[in-house]
C-alpha cells in the first residue's frame, strides 16, 4: 500500500495519472496534511482500523504541509522502529539543494521533484518488491 502525503488537488491528480500508466501498482490512500499523516502512522481516531488503512509499504511525502511539516514527519517516522522498513520519497516542488540533503540526512530513501514521472515510480515499486522477496 501507498501512503500520498500531499495537500494540494492538483498533485496529487498529476500523482495519479502518473500511477495510472503503471499495471502492477499497490493501492494508494491519500492524507492531506502532516498532522494528518503522523495520525495515520501512529493508528490514532479513525486510522485505528489496521485492517481499513493497513500501514504503507511507500509514502510519498511533500515537504510543505500544513499543520506538521514534512520534514518533522520524516523525521518523527525514522525514529520508529516498527516503520523502519517503509520506503520513504519526498517529492516536492522544492528545487533547493539544502532541502534534498536534509531530507537525505533525516533517512528519505529519495528525493524526487513534482511531478513524478511514471519512470521514476515504476522504478520505486520494482525496487520494493525486489526488497521484500
Amino acid at each position: 500500500m501507498i501512503l500520498l502525503v500531499e495537500d494540494d488537488d492538483d498533485d496529487v491528480f498529476l500523482m495519479e495519472f502518473a500511477m495510472s500508466k503503471i499495471s502492477d501498482k499497490p493501492p494508494m490512500l491519500r492524507v492531506s496534511n502532516g498532522q494528518e499523516a503522523l495520525d495515520y502512522l501512529k493508528g490514532l481516531d479513525k486510522y485505528a482500523d489496521r485492517t481499513v488503512y493497513p500501514l504503507p509499504e511507500i509514502i510519498f511525502l511533500d515537504l510543505k504541509l500544513p499543520f506538521v511539516h514534512g520534514f518533522e514527519v520524516l523525521k518523527w517516522i525514522k525514529s520508529q522502529p516498527a516503520l523502519q522498513d517503509i520506503h520513504v520519497t519526498v517529492i516536492t516542488g522544492s528545487l533547493e539543494d539544502v532541502d534534498r540533503e536534509v531530507a537525505l540526512r533525516l533517512g528519505a530513501n529519495a528525493f524526487h521533484s513534482k511531478p513524478p514521472e511514471t519512470e521514476f515510480l515504476r522504478r520505486v515499486f520494482t525496487s520494493m518488491r525486489d526488497k521484500s522477496k
